[in-house]
Protein backbone atom coordinates (compact mmCIF):
# COMPACT_ATOMS: atom_id res chain seq x y z
CA UNK A 1 0.00 0.00 0.00
CA UNK A 2 1.23 3.36 -0.93
CA UNK A 3 2.52 5.66 1.80
CA UNK A 4 3.57 9.29 1.80
CA UNK A 5 5.69 9.20 4.86
CA UNK A 6 7.61 6.55 3.77
CA UNK A 7 9.09 7.38 0.41
CA UNK A 8 8.95 10.96 1.62
CA UNK A 9 11.89 9.36 4.38
CA UNK A 10 13.03 7.42 1.18
CA UNK A 11 13.98 10.57 -0.99
CA UNK A 12 15.07 12.33 1.73
CA UNK A 13 17.74 9.07 2.65
CA UNK A 14 18.47 9.54 -0.57
CA UNK A 15 19.01 13.00 -1.10
CA UNK A 16 20.95 13.49 2.30
CA UNK A 17 24.33 13.70 0.21
CA UNK A 18 23.59 14.49 -3.63
CA UNK A 19 26.97 13.61 -4.45
CA UNK A 20 27.50 10.17 -2.92
CA UNK A 21 24.11 9.28 -4.50
CA UNK A 22 24.96 10.29 -7.51
CA UNK A 23 28.48 8.46 -7.85
CA UNK A 24 26.81 5.44 -6.24
CA UNK A 25 23.88 5.12 -9.13
CA UNK A 26 26.45 5.81 -11.85
CA UNK A 27 27.79 2.39 -11.55
CA UNK A 28 24.28 0.83 -11.48
CA UNK A 29 24.04 3.34 -14.93
CA UNK A 30 27.00 2.67 -16.47
CA UNK A 31 26.64 -1.03 -16.37
CA UNK A 32 23.25 -1.18 -17.80
CA UNK A 33 24.20 1.51 -20.23
CA UNK A 34 26.75 -1.22 -21.48
CA UNK A 35 24.50 -4.18 -21.36
CA UNK A 36 22.22 -2.44 -23.66
CA UNK A 37 24.64 -0.56 -26.20
CA UNK A 38 26.36 -4.28 -26.38
CA UNK A 39 22.97 -6.16 -27.41
CA UNK A 40 22.40 -3.90 -29.91
CA UNK A 41 25.43 -3.20 -31.37
CA UNK A 42 25.19 -7.50 -31.68
CA UNK A 43 22.14 -7.17 -33.42
CA UNK A 44 23.52 -4.51 -36.16
CA UNK A 45 26.12 -6.95 -36.99
CA UNK A 46 23.56 -9.69 -36.98
CA UNK A 47 21.39 -7.56 -39.32
CA UNK A 48 24.05 -6.04 -41.51
CA UNK A 49 25.68 -9.84 -41.71
CA UNK A 50 22.08 -11.23 -42.83
CA UNK A 51 21.59 -8.40 -45.15
CA UNK A 52 24.64 -9.31 -46.63
CA UNK A 53 22.60 -12.67 -47.69
CA UNK A 54 20.78 -10.41 -50.07
CA UNK A 55 17.63 -12.38 -49.50
CA UNK A 56 19.13 -15.72 -50.87
CA UNK A 57 16.66 -18.22 -49.96
CA UNK A 58 18.59 -19.35 -47.24
CA UNK A 59 17.23 -23.09 -46.89
CA UNK A 60 19.46 -24.21 -50.42
CA UNK A 61 21.65 -26.17 -51.27
CA UNK A 62 24.30 -26.15 -54.51
CA UNK A 63 25.15 -29.10 -55.92
CA UNK A 64 28.26 -29.99 -58.81
CA UNK A 65 30.29 -32.85 -59.98
CA UNK A 66 33.75 -34.05 -58.76
CA UNK A 67 36.22 -37.00 -60.13
CA UNK A 68 34.95 -39.89 -58.49
CA UNK A 69 37.19 -41.82 -55.81
CA UNK A 70 36.31 -45.28 -55.52
CA UNK A 71 35.97 -48.02 -58.15
CA UNK A 72 32.61 -49.21 -58.58
CA UNK A 73 30.68 -52.07 -60.38
CA UNK A 74 33.72 -52.54 -63.37
CA UNK A 75 34.29 -48.33 -63.58
CA UNK A 76 37.44 -46.70 -62.59
CA UNK A 77 37.90 -44.44 -59.84
CA UNK A 78 38.88 -41.23 -61.03
CA UNK A 79 36.35 -40.75 -63.78
CA UNK A 80 34.23 -37.78 -64.51
CA UNK A 81 30.15 -37.72 -64.74
CA UNK A 82 27.86 -35.08 -65.45
CA UNK A 83 24.09 -34.49 -64.33
CA UNK A 84 20.98 -34.33 -66.91
CA UNK A 85 18.24 -32.62 -67.11
CA UNK A 86 16.56 -35.97 -66.69
CA UNK A 87 17.94 -35.89 -62.88
CA UNK A 88 16.18 -32.78 -62.14
CA UNK A 89 12.65 -34.66 -62.95
CA UNK A 90 13.95 -37.66 -60.60
CA UNK A 91 14.81 -35.31 -58.18
CA UNK A 92 11.61 -33.75 -58.13
CA UNK A 93 9.45 -37.04 -58.06
CA UNK A 94 11.09 -38.73 -55.89
CA UNK A 95 11.76 -36.05 -53.17
CA UNK A 96 8.13 -33.79 -52.56
CA UNK A 97 9.77 -31.99 -49.99
CA UNK A 98 12.01 -30.22 -51.89
CA UNK A 99 10.40 -26.50 -53.41
CA UNK A 100 12.60 -25.55 -56.72
CA UNK A 101 15.19 -27.55 -58.68
CA UNK A 102 17.15 -25.13 -60.93
CA UNK A 103 19.26 -26.69 -63.15
CA UNK A 104 22.26 -24.48 -64.26
CA UNK A 105 24.72 -24.16 -67.02
CA UNK A 106 27.60 -21.29 -66.94
CA UNK A 107 29.72 -19.87 -69.30
CA UNK A 108 32.82 -17.41 -68.98
CA UNK A 109 33.59 -15.23 -66.34
CA UNK A 110 35.74 -13.19 -64.55
CA UNK A 111 39.22 -13.36 -65.99
CA UNK A 112 37.78 -15.18 -69.00
CA UNK A 113 38.09 -14.11 -72.54
CA UNK A 114 35.59 -11.69 -73.58
CA UNK A 115 32.89 -13.56 -74.47
CA UNK A 116 29.81 -10.96 -74.97
CA UNK A 117 30.13 -8.32 -78.04
CA UNK A 118 28.42 -5.36 -78.49
CA UNK A 119 29.20 -3.63 -81.58
CA UNK A 120 32.37 -2.39 -80.29
CA UNK A 121 32.48 -3.02 -76.64
CA UNK A 122 33.32 -6.47 -75.77
CA UNK A 123 33.17 -7.85 -72.11
CA UNK A 124 33.82 -11.00 -69.72
CA UNK A 125 30.96 -11.82 -67.69
CA UNK A 126 29.40 -14.54 -66.52
CA UNK A 127 26.42 -16.26 -68.99
CA UNK A 128 23.95 -18.64 -66.69
CA UNK A 129 21.32 -20.90 -68.66
CA UNK A 130 18.71 -20.83 -65.98
CA UNK A 131 15.37 -21.71 -65.32
CA UNK A 132 13.05 -18.99 -63.64
CA UNK A 133 12.69 -20.17 -60.38
CA UNK A 134 16.37 -19.20 -60.12
CA UNK A 135 14.70 -15.28 -59.04
CA UNK A 136 13.26 -17.32 -56.00
CA UNK A 137 16.77 -18.39 -54.21
CA UNK A 138 18.95 -15.70 -55.94
CA UNK A 139 16.66 -12.74 -55.35
CA UNK A 140 17.58 -9.54 -57.66
CA UNK A 141 15.55 -6.45 -58.29
CA UNK A 142 14.55 -6.16 -61.88
CA UNK A 143 15.09 -2.53 -62.75
CA UNK A 144 13.54 -2.48 -66.30
CA UNK A 145 12.03 -4.91 -68.69
CA UNK A 146 11.44 -8.77 -67.06
CA UNK A 147 13.19 -11.66 -66.18
CA UNK A 148 12.89 -14.91 -67.74
CA UNK A 149 9.57 -17.03 -68.12
CA UNK A 150 8.95 -20.50 -69.00
CA UNK A 151 7.46 -19.82 -72.22
CA UNK A 152 10.77 -18.61 -73.44
CA UNK A 153 12.28 -21.59 -71.74
CA UNK A 154 9.60 -24.12 -73.51
CA UNK A 155 10.42 -22.15 -76.85
CA UNK A 156 13.68 -21.81 -76.63
CA UNK A 157 13.68 -18.25 -76.95
CA UNK A 158 16.94 -16.44 -77.59
CA UNK A 159 16.79 -13.45 -74.80
CA UNK A 160 18.93 -12.29 -72.13
CA UNK A 161 18.06 -10.86 -68.78
CA UNK A 162 21.42 -8.61 -67.63
CA UNK A 163 23.01 -6.73 -64.92
CA UNK A 164 23.45 -3.37 -64.38
CA UNK A 165 27.55 -3.74 -64.88
CA UNK A 166 26.69 -5.05 -68.06
CA UNK A 167 24.23 -2.54 -69.26
CA UNK A 168 27.01 -0.33 -68.23
CA UNK A 169 29.85 -1.57 -70.02
CA UNK A 170 28.26 -2.30 -73.24
CA UNK A 171 25.39 0.69 -73.49
CA UNK A 172 26.14 4.43 -73.61
CA UNK A 173 24.57 6.09 -70.64
CA UNK A 174 20.86 6.96 -71.75
CA UNK A 175 21.18 3.97 -74.13
CA UNK A 176 17.98 2.02 -74.65
CA UNK A 177 18.42 -1.07 -73.87
CA UNK A 178 15.32 -3.25 -74.05
CA UNK A 179 15.00 -4.70 -77.26
CA UNK A 180 18.71 -4.66 -78.53
CA UNK A 181 20.89 -7.47 -78.84
CA UNK A 182 24.14 -8.51 -77.54
CA UNK A 183 26.31 -11.86 -79.28
CA UNK A 184 27.21 -14.20 -76.82
CA UNK A 185 30.19 -16.34 -78.07
CA UNK A 186 29.05 -15.79 -81.52
CA UNK A 187 25.27 -16.23 -80.65
CA UNK A 188 22.33 -13.51 -80.92
CA UNK A 189 20.80 -12.56 -77.42
CA UNK A 190 17.56 -10.26 -77.56
CA UNK A 191 17.61 -8.18 -73.87
CA UNK A 192 14.60 -8.33 -72.55
CA UNK A 193 15.35 -7.18 -68.54
CA UNK A 194 17.92 -5.59 -66.62
CA UNK A 195 18.08 -6.58 -63.26
CA UNK A 196 20.26 -5.04 -59.87
CA UNK A 197 21.56 -7.35 -57.20
CA UNK A 198 21.68 -6.15 -53.54
CA UNK A 199 25.43 -5.67 -52.36
CA UNK A 200 26.70 -8.61 -50.28
CA UNK A 201 29.63 -7.06 -47.99
CA UNK A 202 32.36 -9.49 -49.11
CA UNK A 203 33.58 -7.74 -52.16
CA UNK A 204 32.09 -9.12 -54.80
CA UNK A 205 28.74 -6.84 -55.21
CA UNK A 206 30.15 -5.35 -58.07
CA UNK A 207 30.43 -8.79 -59.86
CA UNK A 208 26.97 -9.66 -59.21
CA UNK A 209 25.78 -6.88 -61.33
CA UNK A 210 28.03 -8.58 -64.54
CA UNK A 211 26.08 -11.47 -64.96
CA UNK A 212 23.51 -12.84 -67.97
CA UNK A 213 20.69 -14.76 -67.41
CA UNK A 214 19.76 -17.09 -70.72
CA UNK A 215 16.70 -19.84 -70.83
CA UNK A 216 18.42 -23.09 -69.95
CA UNK A 217 17.31 -24.58 -73.26
CA UNK A 218 18.46 -21.74 -75.27
CA UNK A 219 21.70 -22.39 -73.50
CA UNK A 220 21.77 -26.11 -73.96
CA UNK A 221 20.94 -25.67 -78.09
CA UNK A 222 23.21 -22.55 -78.68
CA UNK A 223 26.74 -23.86 -76.62
CA UNK A 224 25.90 -27.70 -77.82
CA UNK A 225 25.64 -28.38 -74.14
CA UNK A 226 22.78 -31.08 -75.25
CA UNK A 227 21.13 -32.79 -72.19
CA UNK A 228 23.92 -31.63 -69.89
CA UNK A 229 23.90 -30.24 -66.52
CA UNK A 230 26.82 -28.26 -64.72
CA UNK A 231 25.27 -27.53 -61.44
CA UNK A 232 21.99 -27.43 -59.64
CA UNK A 233 20.64 -24.64 -57.17
CA UNK A 234 17.86 -27.01 -54.38
CA UNK A 235 15.93 -25.26 -52.05
CA UNK A 236 13.82 -27.18 -49.43
CA UNK A 237 9.94 -26.02 -48.66
CA UNK A 238 9.94 -24.01 -45.43
CA UNK A 239 9.01 -27.29 -42.73
CA UNK A 240 12.02 -29.04 -43.82
CA UNK A 241 15.50 -28.45 -43.83
CA UNK A 242 17.70 -29.05 -46.97
CA UNK A 243 20.42 -29.98 -44.71
CA UNK A 244 18.54 -33.44 -43.64
CA UNK A 245 17.58 -33.92 -47.37
CA UNK A 246 21.26 -33.86 -48.79
CA UNK A 247 21.68 -37.51 -47.87
CA UNK A 248 18.92 -38.88 -49.80
CA UNK A 249 19.73 -36.34 -52.52
CA UNK A 250 22.59 -37.84 -52.68
CA UNK A 251 21.55 -41.46 -52.45
CA UNK A 252 19.19 -40.55 -55.68
CA UNK A 253 22.19 -39.11 -57.78
CA UNK A 254 24.92 -41.59 -56.88
CA UNK A 255 22.31 -44.45 -58.12
CA UNK A 256 22.01 -42.68 -61.15
CA UNK A 257 24.97 -42.32 -62.44
CA UNK A 258 27.01 -45.84 -61.10
CA UNK A 259 28.95 -44.29 -57.98
CA UNK A 260 29.41 -46.03 -55.12
CA UNK A 261 27.25 -45.23 -51.79
CA UNK A 262 30.22 -44.75 -49.91
CA UNK A 263 31.93 -42.41 -52.22
CA UNK A 264 31.47 -38.96 -50.91
CA UNK A 265 33.70 -37.03 -52.67
CA UNK A 266 31.78 -37.50 -55.83
CA UNK A 267 29.50 -34.82 -55.65
CA UNK A 268 30.52 -31.33 -54.37
CA UNK A 269 28.11 -28.98 -52.82
CA UNK A 270 27.87 -25.70 -50.57
CA UNK A 271 25.34 -25.93 -47.85
CA UNK A 272 23.75 -22.76 -47.71
CA UNK A 273 21.37 -23.34 -44.55
CA UNK A 274 24.61 -25.22 -42.97
CA UNK A 275 26.63 -21.73 -43.28
CA UNK A 276 23.17 -19.79 -42.27
CA UNK A 277 23.03 -21.68 -39.12
CA UNK A 278 26.74 -21.45 -38.40
CA UNK A 279 25.89 -17.66 -38.48
CA UNK A 280 23.31 -17.97 -36.18
CA UNK A 281 25.09 -19.75 -33.63
CA UNK A 282 27.85 -17.31 -33.45
CA UNK A 283 24.93 -14.34 -32.76
CA UNK A 284 24.18 -16.57 -30.07
CA UNK A 285 27.03 -17.13 -28.38
CA UNK A 286 27.64 -12.58 -29.04
CA UNK A 287 24.85 -12.04 -27.13
CA UNK A 288 25.73 -14.58 -24.57
CA UNK A 289 28.75 -12.47 -24.14
CA UNK A 290 27.25 -9.18 -24.10
CA UNK A 291 25.08 -10.21 -21.46
CA UNK A 292 27.99 -11.94 -19.51
CA UNK A 293 30.10 -8.37 -19.56
CA UNK A 294 27.01 -6.14 -19.30
CA UNK A 295 26.12 -7.78 -16.36
CA UNK A 296 29.54 -8.09 -14.63
CA UNK A 297 29.74 -4.17 -15.67
CA UNK A 298 26.17 -4.31 -13.34
CA UNK A 299 27.70 -6.03 -10.79
CA UNK A 300 30.40 -3.94 -9.96
CA UNK A 301 27.48 -0.89 -9.72
CA UNK A 302 25.09 -2.82 -7.46
CA UNK A 303 28.38 -3.57 -5.10
CA UNK A 304 28.89 -0.11 -4.84
CA UNK A 305 24.91 0.56 -3.96
CA UNK A 306 25.53 -2.03 -1.44
CA UNK A 307 28.36 -0.97 0.43
CA UNK A 308 26.77 3.01 0.41
CA UNK A 309 23.49 1.17 1.87
CA UNK A 310 25.84 -0.72 4.33
CA UNK A 311 27.02 3.21 5.52
CA UNK A 312 23.49 4.65 5.34
CA UNK A 313 22.59 2.14 7.97
CA UNK A 314 25.02 2.94 9.71
CA UNK A 315 24.68 6.58 9.96
CA UNK A 316 21.00 5.56 11.02
CA UNK A 317 21.82 3.63 13.86
CA UNK A 318 19.97 5.84 16.13
CA UNK A 319 17.12 6.40 13.73
CA UNK A 320 16.76 2.55 13.35
CA UNK A 321 16.81 1.83 17.36
CA UNK A 322 14.35 4.34 18.15
CA UNK A 323 12.28 2.65 15.56
CA UNK A 324 12.44 -0.55 16.90
CA UNK A 325 11.65 1.36 20.63
CA UNK A 326 8.80 2.58 19.28
CA UNK A 327 7.39 -1.30 18.02
CA UNK A 328 9.23 -1.52 14.71
CA UNK A 329 8.99 -4.85 13.43
CA UNK A 330 12.09 -6.46 11.77
CA UNK A 331 10.22 -6.84 8.63
CA UNK A 332 9.50 -3.12 8.53
CA UNK A 333 12.87 -2.27 9.05
CA UNK A 334 13.92 -4.92 6.30
CA UNK A 335 11.47 -3.28 4.27
CA UNK A 336 12.66 0.60 4.23
CA UNK A 337 16.33 -0.47 3.23
CA UNK A 338 15.48 -2.52 0.15
CA UNK A 339 12.81 -0.23 -1.21
CA UNK A 340 15.41 2.33 -0.47
CA UNK A 341 17.73 -0.09 -2.38
CA UNK A 342 15.39 -0.93 -5.59
CA UNK A 343 14.58 2.67 -5.76
CA UNK A 344 17.90 3.95 -6.31
CA UNK A 345 18.52 0.84 -8.27
CA UNK A 346 15.88 1.55 -10.88
CA UNK A 347 16.24 5.17 -10.83
CA UNK A 348 19.48 4.95 -12.17
CA UNK A 349 19.46 1.43 -14.60
CA UNK A 350 16.37 3.41 -16.47
CA UNK A 351 18.45 6.45 -16.72
CA UNK A 352 21.05 3.92 -18.41
CA UNK A 353 18.40 2.74 -20.81
CA UNK A 354 17.30 6.05 -21.82
CA UNK A 355 20.80 7.05 -22.29
CA UNK A 356 21.37 4.42 -24.61
CA UNK A 357 18.32 4.62 -26.40
CA UNK A 358 19.49 8.34 -27.21
CA UNK A 359 22.54 6.70 -28.04
CA UNK A 360 21.07 4.12 -30.28
CA UNK A 361 18.58 6.79 -31.65
CA UNK A 362 21.72 8.93 -33.57
CA UNK A 363 23.44 6.12 -34.53
CA UNK A 364 20.09 4.51 -36.52
CA UNK A 365 19.71 8.71 -37.84
CA UNK A 366 23.07 8.24 -38.78
CA UNK A 367 22.78 5.23 -40.81
CA UNK A 368 19.49 6.15 -42.30
CA UNK A 369 21.46 8.43 -44.59
CA UNK A 370 24.29 5.88 -45.74
CA UNK A 371 23.46 2.72 -47.67
CA UNK A 372 24.15 -0.04 -45.68
CA UNK A 373 24.09 -2.99 -48.17
CA UNK A 374 27.92 -2.57 -48.72
CA UNK A 375 28.43 -2.92 -44.71
CA UNK A 376 28.61 -5.36 -42.18
CA UNK A 377 26.26 -2.76 -39.94
CA UNK A 378 22.86 -2.26 -40.23
CA UNK A 379 19.90 -1.08 -37.94
CA UNK A 380 21.11 -1.84 -34.15
CA UNK A 381 18.09 -2.13 -31.88
CA UNK A 382 16.83 -3.68 -28.37
CA UNK A 383 13.53 -5.24 -28.78
CA UNK A 384 10.90 -4.56 -25.95
CA UNK A 385 12.12 -8.41 -24.47
CA UNK A 386 15.69 -6.88 -23.94
CA UNK A 387 13.92 -4.13 -22.00
CA UNK A 388 12.08 -6.31 -19.85
CA UNK A 389 14.87 -8.38 -19.37
CA UNK A 390 17.08 -5.43 -18.06
CA UNK A 391 14.36 -4.16 -16.24
CA UNK A 392 14.27 -7.49 -14.06
CA UNK A 393 17.29 -7.53 -14.12
CA UNK A 394 17.67 -4.22 -11.79
CA UNK A 395 14.38 -5.25 -9.67
CA UNK A 396 16.79 -7.91 -8.87
CA UNK A 397 19.93 -6.46 -8.10
CA UNK A 398 18.12 -3.74 -6.26
CA UNK A 399 17.18 -6.60 -3.81
CA UNK A 400 20.08 -8.37 -3.88
CA UNK A 401 22.22 -4.59 -2.96
CA UNK A 402 19.84 -3.93 -0.22
CA UNK A 403 19.65 -7.52 1.26
CA UNK A 404 22.67 -7.33 3.16
CA UNK A 405 22.12 -3.88 4.88
CA UNK A 406 18.88 -5.03 5.73
CA UNK A 407 20.03 -8.00 7.10
CA UNK A 408 22.28 -5.53 9.04
CA UNK A 409 20.07 -3.32 10.22
CA UNK A 410 17.26 -5.78 11.69
CA UNK A 411 20.58 -7.32 13.91
CA UNK A 412 21.15 -3.84 15.75
CA UNK A 413 19.46 -4.23 18.72
CA UNK A 414 17.41 -1.04 20.03
CA UNK A 415 18.91 -0.75 22.98
CA UNK A 416 22.77 -0.52 21.88
CA UNK A 417 20.91 1.76 19.09
CA UNK A 418 19.96 4.26 21.29
CA UNK A 419 23.56 4.54 23.06
CA UNK A 420 25.38 4.70 19.42
CA UNK A 421 26.64 8.87 19.23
Amino acid sequence: MFSRDRWDEIIEALTANWFRTLLTAFGVLWGIFILVILLAAGKGLENGVKQGFGGIATNSMFMWTQPVSKPYKGLPKGRRFNYRIDDVEALRQTIPELRFISPRNQLGGFGGNNNVVRGLNTGAFNVYGDYPEIIQQEPMDITSGRFLNHSDLQQKRKVAVIGDGVRNALYERNEEVIGSYIKISGVNFMVIGTYKKKGNGGGNSEEAQKEIFVPFTSFSQAFNMGDRVGWMAITAKDAYSITNLKSEIFELIKSRHTIHPDDDRAIGNFDLYEEFSKVNGLFIALKAVAYFVGVLVLLSGIIGISNIMLIVVKERTNEIGVRRALGATPWMIRGQILMESVFLTIVSGMAGIILATGIIWLVNLQLDGTDTSETMFANPSVNLGVVMVALSILIISGLLAGMIPAQHAIKIKPVDALRTE
